[in-house]
């Protein structure tokens, strides 16, 4: 019997009825002659809900006691599934991430996960139930607490578990049928993508697709662990995320395309460190500031005035890290001796993503015609191999997604862009 890790999003287990249909699912997948291991988010908004009760009884909850709460929402839906799969005629066991051995370092509200240790999970699976494992969570190596795993968690869980047992799959289910050449929400055009690179899905994870986490991605990779995206409210096909296609087949170059997809992303900020000294280690400085208070920066500016010898430096962050990063830059003004900080709330990304711009000059030019002919500023540039960004105002991130996948002929006329669930995720 091979093995199957199957990962439910909150959408699909937005209610009874979604229960029910995910366990008549994993209850098919057996049935097929597989073994099943499940992970299981929070029902529906289940987990933003108790994040903004946190917030009215305190409105900086101890990161300890947040993660505490936070964990709750997947312990409700891992025992409803045990019970759906219980009323089928199935045994099930439930497992928290701590009981799964999901071993994590002590990063509240962002751990990582360090090792994996499913020995409770491989007796369930040897005594021929279905466990059903916690995402989003896990347990402290070092201080034995409750940790979380950050937004997207239980892509991660699940990702982590596949490889730890030797899973021949790790499906994700969501309310989309895959991963799209763009969000549907936006460009109801956008066609599924059947295969995308491990590499290529993590450029698009990293610039805004929330169909599939970051780390769960980085995780894939690393240990060759193929993903399958598939909706949870259809049998469709779906994407599957694999190795890169050989370079050397005549055949797999052919079926690369260009371009893969557009990405887009809401949740990032801009600070401007303007007044900087023009000289050697001050750079430096700034960012091992923000490096300190354990925030992540994505692209970076730098402008520097001949006539005054003064530096600006523009980055962007997470928005959530704003205030921290403001506070950290504030306490070494004097150290550093920059003349202001700001910070912009009010932009967006934009990505275009495809391992085959390695090969097709002209795509930045195309690139920025297209939003220069839609009207949009562009703020920041930032590029990789496979990848081209820029900042824009968020008012015109809508219509740059729109104008840009439509630029580089993404559009199929087909109508499958479907989102079942309503929360993309």
């Amino acid at each position: 019997m091979t093995l199957i890790v199957q990962k439910y999003g909150g959408s699909s287990l937005g209610d009874a009825d979604g229960i029910k249909r995910v366990a008549q699912r994993i209850i098919s997948t057996r049935k097929a002659g597989h073994q099943v291991v499940v992970v299981v988010s929070a029902m529906g908004d289940t987990t933003d809900e108790l994040h903004d009760l946190a917030l009215q009884v305190s409105p900086m909850p101890p990161a300890r006691e947040l993660d505490m709460l936070l964990t709750a929402g997947e312990r409700i839906s891992m025992a409803l599934v045990a019970m759906a799969i219980a009323n089928l005629g199935f045994e099930a066991r439930s497992f928290t991430g701590s009981q799964a051995g999901v071993i994590t370092d002590s990063a509240h509200g962002k751990a990582r996960i360090i090792d994996v240790t499913p020995g409770r999970i491989a007796s369930a699976l040897a005594d021929g139930a279905i466990p059903i494992v916690a995402g989003f969570q896990g347990v402290s190596q070092d201080s034995k607490d409750i940790t979380t795993l950050g937004r997207g968690g239980s892509d991660t869980t699940a990702v982590a578990l596949a490889a730890a047992l030797g899973a021949e799959t790790c499906e994700i289910y969501t309310d989309v049928d895959g991963v799209f050449t763009a969000d549907p929400r936006i460009v109801p055009a956008a066609h599924r993508i059947p295969r995308i690179s491990y590499e290529e899905m993590l450029e698009m994870a990293a610039s805004g697709a929330k169909v599939l986490h970051l780390r769960c991605v980085e995780y894939a990779r690393r240990y060759a662990m193929p993903i399958h995206v598939r909706s949870s409210f259809s049998s469709k096909e779906g994407t599957w995320v694999t190795h890169a296609p050989d370079p050397q087949s005549e055949e797999d170059a052919m079926d690369q395309p260009m371009i893969t997809g557009v990405a887009h992303d809401r949740s990032e900020a801009t600070i401007t460190v303007s007044g900087i000294p023009d000289k050697v280690g001050v750079a430096a400085s700034i960012f091992r500031t923000v490096a300190s208070a354990s925030i992540n920066i994505d692209m970076i500016v730098q402008s520097t005035s001949r006539t005054t010898g003064q530096a600006d430096i523009s980055f962007t962050l997470p928005r959530q890290d704003v205030p921290a990063a403001m506070t950290a830059l504030r306490d070494v003004q004097g150290e550093v001796g920059f003349t202001s900080l700001v910070f912009d709330d009010s932009i967006g990304k934009i990505s275009l993503i495809g391992a085959g711009m390695r090969s097709h000059p002209g795509v930045s030019a195309e690139f920025f015609g297209a939003l220069a002919d839609a009207g949009v500023n562009i703020r920041m540039i930032s590029t990789s191999e496979i990848r081209i960004s820029a900042v824009v105002d968020a008012a015109d991130l809508d219509p740059a997604v729109t104008a840009t996948h439509r630029a580089f002929g993404l559009e199929d006329g087909e109508t499958e862009a479907v989102v079942y669930g309503g929360t993309g995720r």
